[in-house]
């Protein structure tokens, strides 16, 4: 499924415009902008099946550091920093990967 299946483009447009800067990168608030925090836990699963690029159920640390790419071909890599700050985020069991239900827990928190 697309991402503009799922979202706005316009919104997405707006949420990456706003973090393009390298160390910008603010989860919560890209969430919100995209318009996730809004969306059914069911639907925020889709969205992380769209940014899963291997479909190995995980995003793993190498994927993450892509993850705006997966809502927009033109999305820029996040850095080391703001791939680590996002990773231990979500990552709540400790196992250097994020799971649809931790991404899920993440997007409403």
């Amino acid at each position: 499924m697309a991402m503009n299946d799922l979202l706005k483009a316009e919104d997405i447009k707006k949420a990456l415009d706003a973090f393009a800067v390298a160390d910008s990168f603010d989860h919560k608030k890209f969430f919100e902008m995209v318009g996730m925090k809004a969306m059914s836990a069911e639907n925020v699963k889709k969205v992380f099946q769209a940014l899963d690029v291997d479909a190995s159920g995980f995003i793993e640390e190498e994927e993450l550091k892509f993850v705006l790419k997966g809502f927009a071909a033109d999305g820029r890599d996040l850095t080391d920093a703001e791939t680590k700050r996002f990773l231990e985020a979500a990552d709540k069991d400790g196992d250097g990967m994020i799971g649809s239900d931790e991404f899920e827990v993440l997007v409403h928190e």
